[in-house]
């Protein structure tokens, strides 16, 4: 299966994630690893699944890689009709009232725009001590395996 993998990241984390999760699935899948900033909403097609790695900044808000993408989602309103993505966002729950809003944000956006979500968002906890990919890994092999192409 072709997988895209995004990211969209202020401190590094959530590309050093995409890095990690594209040569533990490389092996069964070909897969791509892509920064949002330099994505235009239309590569979201090239792909039979769309992974999209996205962490939270400041009061909730994307990061700065995520931004240009949110921005040209937002200019363009691009019908992304048959686009399946998964999303999953890195975040720290000492700031609960913003939790893993950057994540939401950005699926929220893609999925005014026709695309679906596959499987549940979920937000890994920087303060749980844990690694990002302890949780990213087995979330990705979960879609997957549940995932029908076209």
């Amino acid at each position: 299966m072709n997988i895209a993998i995004f990211y969209g990241t202020e401190t590094g984390n959530a590309e050093m994630l995409a890095d990690d999760l594209s040569t533990a699935l490389d092996e069964a899948h070909e897969t791509s690893v892509s920064n949002l900033s330099d994505t235009a909403p239309d590569a979201l097609r090239t792909a039979d699944l769309n992974i999209i790695l996205c962490s939270s900044y400041g009061d909730g808000d994307l990061p700065a890689s995520a931004q240009p993408f949110a921005d040209r989602l937002e200019a363009q309103s691009p019908d992304l009709s048959g686009v399946r993505f998964a999303i999953f966002g890195l975040g720290d729950r000492e700031y609960h009232a913003t939790f893993g809003s950057g994540s939401m944000k950005l699926a929220d956006s893609l999925i005014r725009r026709g695309a679906t979500l596959i499987g549940e968002r979920v937000v890994h906890d920087a303060a749980r001590g844990d690694l990002p990919e302890d949780m990213a890994l087995p979330w990705a092999e979960d879609i997957i395996a549940g995932f029908h192409p076209n």
